[in-house]
């Protein structure tokens, strides 16, 4: 029997070692450029921002862009399923090929994670000690509609808490030992110890420095750009977020809703009547014709397709709405009067 433990406890070893080399080869994390330990925000950012990059739509004819368009998709399949990825973590990509055959067990019906608990006493598996984390900052950031229709970047400036070495010791315990004891033939049960009793000391000191935030167009008013470990740190503790809140700033010719643009046009009451030719310039400068060639009543309101906001992530555009202001004279002649009146009866 304790042989047998043995056999399987190496085959085990084996197959891992594999799973650990076709991690190394291959890594779904480098593929959507995230570390290891990226948060689920931090991996749906970091797809949508790539698969933005090299979709077939905006790389017609590039063979290299599609397949890796494809790959950051069979990447960002397996990191947003949280079984899928606890498995790719500790197995690598053959983990996976074997849950799926197998409908969710290891091979030969046996459960990988049922083989660790017999040999480690619960396995990789086990929930992980939870993770003390500093306060996020969230800052309200006024943004352009230039920037959000073309995109843009801004600077802004920073200032938090850092932590700083500090003369003497603090008690504390921070750092745990784990150890392997074994407690039969070829059976071993996963310990773990805290041996920290004191600790170098630490005191908060105030630093400032500019950070570039990029705005991507199409956002809108509370998305937000994140940076992850920028926010309050805290002691033994990992540090929160820093969280620039996306709001439209008031712009002086258009007025955003949701993915479309309102303006206000005014135009004489002869140009209402008779029709008139007209051109607005756009946001990022390019001139949109507004003409007519009819009558154009008071309030009248005129949609230009396409003509909007981007959508985020999307080659696609909202609409445009201008509404017309007609200026009437503010006097008129007798003879203007009667001249008005032959021609409109």
């Amino acid at each position: 029997m304790a042989n047998r433990r043995i056999a399987i406890l190496l085959f085990l070893l084996c197959g891992l070692a594999s799973a650990i080399t076709s991690i190394a080869g291959k890594s779904y994390y480098d593929v959507l450029q995230v570390p290891k330990g990226a948060s689920d925000e931090q991996i749906k950012r970091a797809y949508r921002k790539l698969a933005l990059k090299y979709h077939p739509d905006k790389n017609q004819g590039n063979e290299e862009a599609n397949k890796k368009f494809a790959e950051i998709n069979n990447a960002y399949e397996v990191l947003s399923d949280n079984e899928k990825r606890n498995i790719y973590d500790r197995y690598g990509e053959e983990g996976l090929k074997q849950h799926a055959a197998s409908g969710g067990r290891g091979g030969g019906g046996m459960n990988i994670q049922d083989i660790f608990s017999s040999f480690f006493g619960g396995g990789p598996a086990e929930e992980e000690e939870r993770i003390v984390r500093g306060d996020d900052v969230i800052v309200e950031l006024d943004a352009t509609l230039e920037d959000l229709y073309m995109g843009g970047s801004l600077k802004v400036w920073r200032e938090k808490n850092v932590l700083k070495p500090a003369p003497g010791k603090r008690r504390c315990n921070c750092r745990n030992e784990v150890y392997h004891k074994q407690i039969g033939p070829g059976m071993f049960q996963q310990m773990t110890e805290q041996v920290c009793e004191q600790c170098p000391n630490v005191k908060y000191e105030r630093e400032g420095y500019f950070i570039t935030v990029d705005i991507e167009k199409g956002m809108q008013d509370g998305q937000e750009v994140v940076f992850y470990d920028d926010g309050e740190p805290i002691v033994d503790g990992e540090p929160g977020d820093l969280k620039f809140r996306i709001r439209t700033a008031p712009h002086d010719q258009f007025r955003r809703e949701g993915n479309d643009l309102h303006t206000t046009v005014t135009i004489t009451l002869v140009q209402a009547l008779v029709g008139f030719e007209k051109t607005i310039k756009h946001l990022d400068e390019h001139l949109v014709n507004i003409g007519s060639k009819g009558i154009t009543k008071p309030k009248e309101v005129r949609k230009f397709k396409g003509e909007g906001m981007p959508l985020h992530f999307s080659t696609k555009k909202g609409d445009l709405y201008v509404t017309f202001e007609v200026l009437f004279p503010s006097s008129l002649t007798e003879e203007q009067k009667t001249k008005i009146q032959e021609i409109l009866g």
